[in-house]
């Protein structure tokens, strides 16, 4: 099942990290987010990617064009260097397809620019490149099949440290809590989408917008409640979130741990 990843916005809320590094190629350790997000997802046997690129595009086209597996895996190096053994592999038999999909594009131009490479696909996954999971896929998708909807997505918790607060019209407060206590879900990415959404989206249309919305009022659009680990990089605290995690081993997204080196 093919895997289109949208990665060309242009990220002003991490510049304060940097302004020349586009949001997908942010490292999270040694890795770039990107590359944990396509990790996971070939952990569960999606290994079809389609990039959909914009600003920073020439950067991620370079990453893994000059992508070295030696520096991401154990390997033995013999014969004064001329034979290299590697004892594990990431990318071997990933197949990734690089799209220009413009500069200021939206998602929902992103997805139709892209739809050339998804001919034959009747189902196929599409992300924000910005955020993790450990989310059990098959069961996801399994669901999503059984069922007559067009597109699905993540429900999460957000995780930003604000509180919700129920005002009545007199402007008394009737209640306040932590915005991830609260009965409050955003649009976590990790789409499941068949073929026919392209039948939803009109020129320069946002996907979550308006394309949802029509699906909405034909009842073909589901999500999919999620508690347990879901983290996006959106900001520079965000950032440092994960920078932490990774440096106290709490990784829930690296599903994989146990089957490579890194």
């Amino acid at each position: 099942m093919k895997v289109v990843l949208f990665c060309g916005g242009l990220g002003t809320r991490l510049r304060e990290h940097s302004e020349t590094i586009p949001k997908p190629l942010v490292n999270i350790g040694p890795r770039p987010i990107i590359w944990n997000l396509m990790r996971y997802y070939a952990y569960h046997g999606h290994k079809d990617f389609i990039l959909c690129l914009g600003y920073g595009g020439e950067k991620i086209k370079e990453y893994f064009l000059n992508y070295n597996e030696c520096l991401s895996n154990d390997f033995v190096l013999s014969d004064g260097g001329k034979e290299i053994r590697l004892h594990n592999s990431d990318i071997h038999d990933w197949t990734i397809t690089f799209a220009d999909t413009g500069q200021q594009s939206n998602i929902g131009e992103r997805l139709v620019a892209a739809r050339k490479y998804l001919e034959g696909e009747e189902i196929f996954l599409a992300n924000y490149s910005d955020g993790l999971t450990d989310l059990p896929l098959a069961p996801y998708i399994d669901k999503f099949k059984e069922s007559e909807a067009l597109a699905c997505f993540l429900s999460v918790r957000p995780s930003q440290s604000f509180h919700a607060v129920d005002v009545a019209e007199d402007g008394l407060v009737s209640g306040i809590e932590h915005v991830g206590m609260a009965d409050f879900w955003i649009n976590g990415g990790f789409f499941v989408l068949r073929q026919e959404i392209f039948d939803y989206i009109n020129d320069g249309e946002e996907l979550v917008e308006e394309p949802f919305q029509r699906l909405i009022e034909e009842k073909k659009l589901m999500s999919h409640k999620y508690e347990e680990f879901w983290a996006a990089m959106d900001t520079f605290k965000d950032k440092k979130r994960f920078d932490s995690m990774y440096d106290k081993g709490d990784t829930p997204w690296r599903v994989w741990d146990g089957l490579a080196d890194v």
